[in-house]
C-alpha cells in the first residue's frame, strides 16, 4: 500500500500525506489527523498499550486509503512515555517524526484564543509536521541510539543518587553538630570520607555522653538519626559504584574510546554518549556544534553587525564540554589545551571568549572520534563538505 513508503523519507508532496499528530502521556494518548491544508479528518483517544496501538494504526490507515493520502506519524515526545509507541509504528513500515515540544506551545499560542487540552496539543503538533516535515528528525531504532538512551538512563540515576547525597551530607552536617558541636570537622579532613563514615556509624554520639550532657535533643534519637544518614550514605556510595561498572559496560559496548580524551572520564563520557547518541544523525562537527549551543547568535541591525552567545541547544552537552574544556586548562590538565588556550587571550579575547574558542575545538574532536571511533590522538584530520581541513588536536 502507498502508506508503507514512508519509512525512510517522503516521496510525495505535503498534499499527497496525511499528517497524524500525536500529544503522548503517560497513560493516554491523542491523536489527530489533518491534510495538509489543516483540515482535520479524524481524533481519537488510545490508551498505552499494544492494542490501542493497532486500533490507532488501522483507522490512520483506514482513513488513508479512502483519501488516497501516505501516512506520516509526528510524536512530541518520542523517547520518554511515546517510545513504546514510536517502536511499534516503526516496526509497521510507517515514518515517525521527532516534533519538539516548543514548536507545538508556539503553534497554540498563535491562536486567536489559545486553549489548551490533549487534542489541541495533538492538532499543534499535526500542523508543525506539516510546516516543518522536511527539517523534523525521523525516528529511526540504532543499536547506538538504543545503547545511548540505557546511558542516559544510568546517568539520570546517577545524578539523583548524587543530589539525594548532597541533600543526606547537609543534614549530617546539623546532626553531627547536634552531638559534637564544632568538634566534628577536627576529627577528620573529610567528615564524609570511608574511615569518618565508619567512625560515625560506631560513634554516632562523642564518647561518655550517653546522658542528656552537653548535646543538643534526645540522645537515643540523635543517635537512631546519625546512623541512618551515615547508613544511606554508604549504600549510595556502593550504588554509585555500581552504576559506574555498568556505564563502563555500555560503554564498551558501543565501541567508542571517547573516555581517552583528557579531563574525559567515565561520568562525563558517559553524558557525551547519552545525549548524542548516534553520531551519523550529524553531518559535520558544525552540525554538533549548533546542537550543543556552542554557536554565536547573530544579532545586527542597520549597519551594526554583532554576534551573541547563544542560550539555545542542548543544555547538558554543553555542560558536558564545558566541563571538559575546564579540565583541559586545569594545572594537571592538556599543555597543548593550555598553550591553545593562553594563544587566544594574547590575542586580545577574554578568558571566557577563548575559553568559547576551546569548547568550539573540543567539539572538532570529540566528532571526529565518535564517528571513527577512534581514541584520543595527537591530530585528527577533519574533512568538511568542501575541502579537507587538518586540525592539530588538543
Amino acid at each position: 500500500m502507498r502508506y508503507t513508503s514512508f519509512l525512510s523519507a517522503p516521496t510525495t508532496s505535503r498534499s499527497g500525506l496525511l499528517f497524524i499528530g500525536m500529544d503522548v502521556h503517560k497513560d493516554a494518548h491523542a491523536a489527530v489527523g489533518a491534510t495538509a491544508f489543516g483540515e482535520k479528518l479524524f481524533e481519537i483517544n488510545i490508551e498505552n498499550n499494544r492494542n490501542d496501538f493497532d486500533r490507532l494504526i488501522e483507522q490512520s490507515k483506514s482513513v488513508a486509503v479512502s483519501r488516497g493520502l501516505g501516512l506520516v506519524f509526528g510524536l512530541e515526545d518520542s523517547t520518554a512515555y511515546g517510545h513504546r509507541l514510536a517502536k511499534h509504528l516503526f516496526a509497521n513500515n510507517l515514518m515517525v517524526k521527532t516534533v519538539p515540544p516548543i514548536y507545538v506551545d508556539r503553534e497554540r499560542k498563535y491562536e486567536t484564543h489559545p486553549e489548551k487540552n490533549d487534542l489541541l496539543d495533538a492538532y499543534a503538533a499535526a500542523k508543525v509536521l506539516i510546516q516543518r516535515i522536511d527539517t523534523l528528525p525521523t525516528y529511526r531504532i540504532t543499536e547506538q541510539n538504543e545503547l545511548g538512551k540505557e546511558i542516559k538512563d544510568l546517568t539520570l540515576d546517577r545524578e539523583f543518587l548524587v543530589k539525594e547525597q548532597s541533600r543526606i551530607k547537609n543534614h549530617l552536617h546539623r546532626l553531627l553538630h547536634k552531638a559534637y558541636n564544632s568538634e566534628y570537622r577536627k576529627k577528620f579532613k573529610d567528615p564524609f570520607g570511608v574511615k569518618s563514615l565508619k567512625y560515625w556509624l560506631t560513634h554516632p554520639l562523642p564518647a561518655g555522653q550517653k546522658e542528656k550532657g552537653d548535646i543538643l535533643g534526645t540522645p537515643s534519637i540523635l543517635k537512631n538519626q546519625i546512623k541512618r544518614k551515615v547508613r544511606r550514605l554508604m549504600d549510595i556510595r556502593e550504588e554509585m559504584k555500581e552504576i559506574k561498572i555498568e556505564l563502563e559496560s555500555l560503554i564498551d559496548l558501543t565501541g567508542q574510546k571517547i573516555t581517552t580524551l583528557n579531563g574525559c572520564g567515565v561520568t562525563l563520557g558517559s553524558k557525551l554518549l547519552a545525549e548524542i547518541k548516534d553520531i551519523s544523525k550529524f553531518s559535520s562537527p558544525s552540525a554538533l556544534t549548533k546542537y550543543a549551543g556552542l554557536c554565536p547568535r547573530e544579532k545586527s541591525s542597520g549597519k551594526t553587525f554583532r554576534h551573541i552567545k547563544s542560550k539555545s541547544g542542548n543544555r547538558q552537552l554543553n555542560t558536558a564540554i564545558h566541563r571538559i574544556a575546564l579540565s583541559q586548562i586545569s594545572r594537571s590538565g592538556n599543555a597543548t589545551a593550555k598553550e591553545y588556550f593562553q594563544r587566544k587571550i594574547s590575542e586580545g579575547k577574554t578568558k571566557a571568549q577563548a575559553l568559547c574558542c576551546l569548547k568550539r575545538r573540543l567539539v572538532d574532536i570529540i566528532y571526529m572520534m565518535l564517528k571513527h571511533k577512534e581514541p584520543y590522538k595527537k591530530e585528527l584530520h577533519i574533512v568538511s563538505q568542501k575541502s579537507a581541513i587538518i586540525h592539530t588536536e588538543i
